[in-house]
């Protein structure tokens, strides 16, 4: 008797000095139908304001297979979104529950409730230098065949090598899937064409964005190595720098200090990775209902004053540079040449006068934006699309001889005209911050535990939380500041990782591994499997 007791009872001890937040709750049917009322109500929501704005367009309906198409694009969308709050949010409630600051029920609605937040006020700067990276082919016949099929490969890619390194509780990166499945797309694209795979790719901005996906790992693990080394030498407080004990929480200052970083990164998370979403979704609703989308109609009727300022002034300097050529017939395809194979040649600059001087007879013959036909605004569109993005390659050619003055001239310009094609509805951005934030609350234990048990060796400590925290929220929030996209899932893992080699804890040799092999495999991977599905969409769309 007495040993059974005995054996009854130890258990219970050990779990009373367990320092591991217990992570299992039992379902509670109200908070479901509430998260399956959210979904329904978000989903009546996106289209009504697309009823609403086809309404207020003016725009005839007369086939409703564009609709079809537009919603199943919109629910992989916004699909891509949810997996990727379950992903890689996990990242941000994985400090506050492993330190127990906030119960993980708490937490993750929490952290849903700031990525929905972060969404909202996101400057959409990171949506379009995704969208920069896609063939300049596809993303003028997006509504085509081609076009479709890019949306549907590059995302259902992404979808599919998220949900296999999440069941494998790999905190693998959502923005290194989508840049591999945008890559894969190109390469398929102009291998199909009969070109180079190589050309398919803008690797100017591809490396840009390559590198601060694959530094982030690193600046992750130093700088969260050197503040926790800071924090020690300033804050002299030990238990700052112990496991917590038991399920005890940690004094007030401590735990608000946790909260905070956890409410910063999730924050700076919707901020930077809801954009992602954002940029893919204008790109499916120019593509089918651009009557809507193609255009931003709520420019006020002063920017047409600007515009023609600094068209004057841009169609001067280009001009210059075209003197002595002529440009016989359409001057679109050399502009979209060059876009797409980067390559300066004798007609680049004749034939960008004569778009500019287009585009410029275009908007100033209407009055404005908004006055444009319906039947022109999908060309009026694509003419400023090509326009903006050649601008855009020329300012970094070196065999473009323009001298600083010209830059900041045709800077101006391309401001001007991204006014009108780069723009996000509010709904869209409602629409993606409730697909992430919903996505936060869902499947977030198996990447928490990897964070939380099988990064260090020893158990998270507060000031190890704090460390990698700050350092996740700090360099995602300046990454959407330049427009560029992070992954969180390496900055906080990495950081985890510091502050365990800072603390003389240690790291998991095997867990590591795993980490590194998914870092290394996710480009590859994702680049197979959209170029894959892609071949397989154009062989039946």
């Amino acid at each position: 008797m007495t040993s059974l007791a005995t054996s009854v009872e130890l258990p219970d001890d050990r779990e009373g000095h367990d320092p591991k937040p217990r992570l299992d709750h039992p379902l509670d049917i109200r908070a479901l139908l509430v998260f399956l009322g959210v979904i329904a109500l978000g989903l009546a929501f996106t289209a009504f304001s697309i009823y609403q704005d086809l309404v207020e367009s003016g725009a005839l309906v007369t086939t409703y297979l564009p609709f079809v198409l537009l919603g199943v694009a919109l629910l992989i969308a916004l699909g891509f979104e949810f997996v990727n709050g379950f992903h890689d949010t996990a990242n941000a409630v994985a400090t506050v529950i492993y330190t127990h600051s906030m119960p993980a029920p708490v937490a993750v609605v929490w952290s849903g409730f700031f990525n929905f937040l972060g969404v909202l006020f996101s400057t959409g700067a990171v949506a379009f230098g995704i969208v920069s990276l896609l063939p300049v082919e596809l993303i003028l016949q997006v509504g085509s065949q081609a076009g479709f099929a890019m949306v549907f490969a590059l995302l259902i890619a992404a979808i599919m090598w998220n949900l296999g390194t999440w069941w494998l509780g790999l905190p693998a990166s959502s923005s290194h899937t989508l840049i591999g499945s945008i890559i894969g797309v190109g390469i398929a694209n102009a291998l199909m064409r009969g070109r180079d795979g190589t050309s398919g790719v803008d690797w100017g901005k591809a490396t840009d964005i390559g590198y601060s996906l694959l530094l982030s790992p690193v600046v992750g693990f130093v700088s969260a190595a050197l503040l926790l080394l800071v924090l020690k030498f300033i804050i002299r407080k030990p238990e700052l720098y112990k496991e917590p004990k038991g399920q005890a929480a940690p004094p007030w200052w401590i735990r608000s200090l946790l909260v905070l970083t956890c409410t910063g990164v999730s924050f700076a998370h919707g901020s930077n990775d809801g954009q992602k979403g954002m940029g893919l979704i204008m790109l499916i609703l120019i593509g089918t209902v651009p009557t809507s989308y193609a255009l931003n109609r709520a420019l006020p009727a002063s920017h047409l004053e600007s515009f023609a300022k600094a068209s004057h002034a841009a169609s001067k300097v280009v001009e210059a540079k075209a003197a002595g050529y002529n440009v016989l017939g359409d001057p679109r395809p050399a502009v979209t040449n060059y876009v797409a194979q980067h390559q300066l040649n004798e007609g680049t600059y004749p034939s960008l006068a004569v778009l500019i001087r287009d585009i410029s007879h275009q908007i100033e013959t209407y009055g404005s934006i908004s006055k444009i036909p319906f039947a022109a605004v999908g060309n009026t569109r694509n003419d400023i699309y090509l326009a903006s993005e050649a601008l855009r390659f020329l300012a970094k050619d070196k065999a473009s001889e323009l001298s600083d003055s010209d830059k900041k001239v045709l800077k101006d310009y391309k401001e001007q005209i991204d006014q009108a094609t780069k723009f996000i509805p509010l709904w869209v951005k409602i629409a993606v911050a409730i697909a992430l934030g919903l996505g936060t609350m869902i499947g977030w234990k198996r990447i928490v535990v990897t964070v939380g048990e099988k990064i260090g060796k020893q158990h998270l400590t507060y000031g190890q939380g704090a460390s990698a925290e700050l350092v996740a929220m700090g360099t995602i929030a300046a990454a959407d500041m330049y427009g560029m996209p992070v992954s969180t899932t390496h900055v906080l893992s990495s950081g985890v990782a510091g502050t365990m080699a800072a603390n003389g804890a240690g790291v998991q040799a095997a867990t590591i591994q795993k980490l590194l092999m998914a870092w290394v495999l996710t480009l590859p991977a994702a680049i197979l499997l959209s170029a894959s599905l892609y071949f397989l969409l154009r062989q039946v769309m």
